[in-house]
């Protein structure tokens, strides 16, 4: 549906990473979207698998070629997965002190959420370090809450509002949503909406009337924990007008995290079919294999045991693994 305005997902669930990070060209502009990739450092009880460790080096590769071409780069909000810090860590974010934060954000115009309105204490600390470290490299540095920005003649960068991360009462925060228009077409990036779980949202991207849109689904693998059903089946209901009203949906993050979300999600995908629409993940979206590999952890190490020398690594503890490559 888009023929003016080029996406490329970087990195995301269905590459093998928690990413949401989107390369957006137009013949004004180029912005990268949420320029961060973690790994969950601890899932059915083990560490990343040698074959995760791999993949987040390539995709760390892929962003930072991104970052090159950027001119924009954009934080939706402060979650590792979202935006690069300034530390080092092997174990979740595949960082080096200071340079890799700097490769992304320097001389770059950096469009933030808001970091003191509408966000959480645990965000709010992570915004103020990012300021000092990572931020500072910028050539600019603006909060982007609400507010639309021009590049060239036809390219318009608009912000929504701050949403819920998640549903209306989340304690994960705020996060806002980035519409990239050009001339009659229109992209929209909806990170850690959870569905959208939220009742607000949907009508902000029905208002918004993307083409294609990029956005984050229920989170399935915290069902019965720490996100109660109920809240789970508002976000499929919301995401299946979501999808009756785009042509293309890419669908990505939290829902992909869990074995079961095709069967989860298969209302949502016979949603889009009836309506002549698209439901595609971000692999597929650029003609890739889907490489789902946090869910399929357990089955990583069954099938593909580690080396003596890793599993040595291992047994290090929390913080020495952050600060230790793993041989891999």
């Amino acid at each position: 549906m888009l023929r003016k305005i080029k996406v490329t997902p970087l990195a995301a669930e269905s590459f093998g990473v928690r990413s949401m990070c989107t390369l957006v060209e137009t013949a004004d502009v180029t912005v990268l979207l949420d320029a961060g990739i973690s790994l969950c450092p601890y899932r059915f009880g083990l560490p990343p698998h040698p074959i995760e460790f791999k993949t987040i080096r390539t995709l760390r590769k892929r962003i930072a070629e991104g970052a090159d071409k950027a001119e924009v780069v954009t934080i939706s909000h402060y979650h590792f997965d979202h935006h690069t810090p300034s530390y080092e860590d092997w174990l979740v974010n595949w960082t080096e002190e200071f340079e890799t934060a700097r490769q992304i954000y320097q001389y770059k115009t950096v469009l933030i959420k808001n970091p003191r309105e509408k966000i959480n204490a645990s965000q709010r600390k992570r915004a103020w370090l990012f300021q000092k470290t990572g931020g500072k490299h910028a050539k600019k540095l603006e909060v982007a809450d609400s507010k639309t920005f021009t590049f060239g003649k036809n390219t318009v960068l608009r912000f929504s509002e701050a949403v819920p991360h998640g549903s209306d009462n989340s304690m994960l925060g705020w996060v806002v949503m980035a519409i990239v228009e050009y001339q009659d077409e229109r992209f929209m990036f909806a990170p850690d909406v959870q569905g959208p779980m939220s009742t607000h949202t949907p009508e902000l991207i029905k208002v918004a009337k993307p083409q294609a849109i990029m956005i984050g689904g229920p989170p399935f693998y915290l069902s019965g924990f720490k996100v109660d059903e109920v809240q789970l089946r508002l976000g499929l209901k919301n995401l299946i007008a979501v999808v009756e009203i785009v042509p293309v949906t890419i669908l990505e993050h939290h829902a992909l995290r869990d074995e079961s979300w095709q069967r989860r999600t298969r209302q949502v995908y016979n949603a889009a079919f009836e309506s002549g629409h698209k439901v595609l993940t971000a692999a597929e979206f650029v003609g890739q294999e889907n490489n789902f590999l946090e869910s399929k952890r357990r089955t990583l190490y069954v099938e593909n045991p580690p080396s003596r020398e890793f599993k040595k690594w291992m047994r290090k503890c929390l913080a020495e693994k952050s600060h230790v490559k793993p041989p891999i």
